[in-house]
């Protein structure tokens, strides 16, 4: 008996380690992405990369804010504006950008602008339109299909990739995880399985309603 107890509780340890253990490397992936990209571009010294690694992970967040206002993303997020916390992708891909997702990405037809999306389609997936006269196509590799979540919005008025097309993924900024519309009235951001599986960890330990509603604008 004193054996089952002590194997429950180890059972109970390795599984309240696994949130903390699982944050721990989405840390250290992200930090050694970041500096990955800074060094092929020649902004960092080999050094300088290595110290930067350890820097951020162990003083960097993986989350940023974000305000998205507006009718376009309707009714997910409310037109008088919302405070979203958004998980950072350094380098965004079909292995962490899926279907269903919210991102933030800049805008493609003015790149000092950010939009709030939801992914509809990602590379590999043939497009076919409800105009005859378009032709069906494939999204290549590192593009995703993104749309405004209100339907109502005709697609000549859209912001999104009926106006704009196909979306290269390295435009993401990051993943919107998290909303709050005030210190009262917040909430998880709906995304794909998988990708609120891969940031249940970030939330576990980088969610703060009061910091949340503190950058809240009402």
């Amino acid at each position: 008996e004193e054996e089952q107890q002590q194997q429950e509780q180890e059972g109970h340890h390795m599984a309240s380690s696994l949130p903390w253990m699982r944050y721990l490397f989405a840390k250290i992936r992200t930090s050694f992405s970041t500096g990955l990209k800074s060094y092929q571009v020649g902004q960092i010294t080999g050094k300088e990369f290595r110290d930067k690694l350890w820097k951020d992970v162990f003083q960097e967040r993986l989350t940023i804010f974000r305000t998205v206002k507006g009718e376009e993303m309707e009714p997910t997020f409310s037109r008088q504006g919302e405070t979203l916390l958004v998980r950072k992708l350094p380098s965004p891909s079909s292995r962490s950008i899926f279907v269903g997702d919210v991102v933030v990405t800049k805008d493609p037809l003015d790149p000092k602008k950010e939009l709030v999306r939801r992914v509809a389609a990602v590379e590999g997936e043939e497009m076919v339109s409800t105009d005859e006269n378009d032709q069906p196509f494939i999204l290549e590799e590192g593009q995703c299909w993104v749309l405004c979540d209100n339907e109502s919005i005709s697609p000549k008025d859209a912001t999104d990739s009926r106006s704009f097309g196909p979306l290269l993924m390295r435009n993401i900024v990051g993943r919107a995880i998290y909303c709050s519309r005030s210190s009262f009235d917040h909430g998880h951001v709906t995304n794909s399985e998988e990708a609120m599986r891969q940031d249940s960890p970030i939330l576990a330990f980088e969610l703060d309603i009061d910091e949340l509603s503190r950058n809240t604008k009402t």
